[in-house]
Formats: structure tokens, C-alpha cells, sequence
């Protein structure tokens, strides 16, 4: 199983930095852990309520959410259940870390106790 940082091995300097707003807005909430799988990294409370997949240039965060979310910035939505939804941003600046994806990444946190 690789390691966090072997995630970014390879990749653009700001998609670390992406990764680490991503990690300071959702710590603002609250303690969590990061669990790297394969292909990904799980950002987990009660259970997990972001992934991340790091593309060369970009990150792709995953989130959960109780309902759709009509932006233009989902690059994909899929109904996962009856009341829950996985949407994906694809991140390739740090200033898209926004009040908006915080939001988002905020309700995502309060779905996942």
C-alpha cells in the first residue's frame, strides 16, 4: 500500500498544495485521518467523507453529499443511494479551494459523523 506521500510522487508542486488546503479546511471542522489506499487517499471520520486521486497536474477530490450539486465545476455526479450522491472536482489551482468547495467539503464532513 503506498504511502501518502508517494502519491505525489511525480506530480506538480500545487497539487500538494491543493492537498494541504484541502487538509486545513476540513481539519477547521474537526479531527480526521488520512487512509491512502491504491489509487487513492480516503479522508475518513466515522467513515470516509473525501477521497483524492492525484492526476500529474491535478487532483480529483470526491465528495459525498446528500443531494446533487448543480456546478458547473462537477466533472461527475453519481447517485449512490437513495440519499446520497458522489460528486468529483477536478482541482488544478489552489485558489479553486474556495468558500464554495469548502462548503461543500464541510457538509460532506457533517454526513460522515
Amino acid at each position: 500500500m503506498p504511502t501518502v506521500q508517494q502519491h505525489f510522487k511525480g506530480r506538480a508542486s500545487a497539487v500538494w498544495t491543493i492537498y494541504q488546503q484541502i487538509l486545513d479546511a476540513a481539519g477547521a471542522y474537526g479531527p480526521f485521518a488520512q487512509e491512502p489506499k491504491k489509487t487513492s487517499i480516503h479522508l475518513v471520520r466515522k467513515s470516509a467523507f473525501a477521497g483524492v486521486a492525484t492526476r500529474k497536474d491535478a487532483l480529483i477530490l470526491t465528495l459525498k453529499s446528500a443531494t446533487d450539486i448543480r456546478s458547473r465545476r462537477i466533472a461527475k455526479r453519481e447517485q449512490a443511494s437513495a440519499r446520497r450522491w458522489h460528486v468529483e472536482i477536478r482541482l488544478d489551482d489552489p485558489s479553486q479551494v474556495d468558500a464554495e468547495l469548502k462548503s461543500w467539503l464541510k457538509r460532506s464532513i457533517d454526513l460522515s459523523g
